[in-house]
């Protein structure tokens, strides 16, 4: 069966974003399509060149006999400044106020968009990066941390603060909380993380450090070191134990007297400048 250029590029598009961070050979293309790779590259050169005006990711082309193309996520500058400051007004809504200062967001991370969105932000920003894992803690890190490992498509692995059975044999560390200071545990399962993997640390909101810190500890004793931090919500706190990090969104003063919340956009900007893609036409 002979297919059309249109068909090959819708095919090879819907492949490509299924299968990102993947090396994807021209021989399976050329096989799929019954067509040569000659006029594969071509169609991919157009792909790459659509999804780079839109905003939607980029292609990288690996020579050789076992090369081929790899599909990564990005964003362009203006769709990221439009979600983060919509983000900003949904979280500024005083009727998230929780008592000691922390918001109310499982409902912005149990929406399929939403949470795909910030996924995509903060998987762009960690693009160029070798990833082996996402770590974060139970239990709101975890729609965050699956959004973004499904971009960059690498597993997921989650820290609980207590052991459980049908979790094997464990790793358990203490660590002290930032903003609250008190002496709290950590557990991974020991099948969950490869020794000396590169891990990027997710974490819905972080105040003081301390669940990061505790992470980055624990990675310790799998001899694993850390690829990144991504935070979705960050408090004005000034003695954050963590300085090295990416946000989407800060939190820059709460009134629980007056109910009322003040929320900028985060570092992302400053600390991705670099990797964004031009504003889409």
């Amino acid at each position: 069966m002979k297919f059309r250029r249109s068909e090959r590029i819708i095919d090879m598009t819907h492949y490509l974003l299924e299968h990102p961070h993947q090396l994807v050979s021209l021989t399976l293309f050329a096989e799929r399509f019954g067509s040569a790779k000659s006029s594969i590259s071509e169609d991919l050169a157009i792909i790459k060149e659509t999804f780079e005006k839109r905003g939607i990711g980029t292609l990288q082309t690996v020579p050789g006999a076992a090369g081929g193309v790899k599909f990564y996520a990005r964003v362009d500058k203006k769709t990221a400044k439009n979600f983060i400051a919509e983000l900003c007004r949904q979280i500024e809504n005083p009727g998230r106020l929780l008592p000691g200062g922390y918001l109310y967001i499982m409902d912005l991370l149990g929406n399929p968009s939403t949470i795909n969105k910030i996924g995509k932000l903060l998987a762009s920003a960690y693009a160029d990066k070798k990833i082996d894992a996402v770590m974060t803690v139970a239990a709101k890190g975890i729609p965050i941390a699956h959004a973004i490992a499904a971009h960059l498509n690498v597993p997921v692995v989650v820290v609980r603060r207590d052991s459980k059975v049908t979790e094997g044999s464990t790793v358990s560390i203490n660590y002290v909380s930032g903003s609250t200071k008190r002496i709290q545990a950590m557990v991974l399962s020991k099948r969950s993380l490869k020794e000396g993997s590169k891990v990027l640390l997710v974490d819905d909101f972080m105040k003081g450090g301390g669940t990061i810190n505790g992470m980055i500890s624990l990675l310790a004793e799998f001899n694993a070191s850390v690829a990144g931090i991504a935070v979705l919500v960050e408090a004005e706190y000034p003695d954050c134990l963590i300085d090295d990090y990416i946000s989407l969104v800060k939190l820059q003063n709460v009134n629980e007297k007056d109910a009322a919340i003040s929320v900028v956009e985060g570092n992302y900007f400053i600390k991705n400048n670099e990797f964004l893609q031009g504003e889409s036409e």
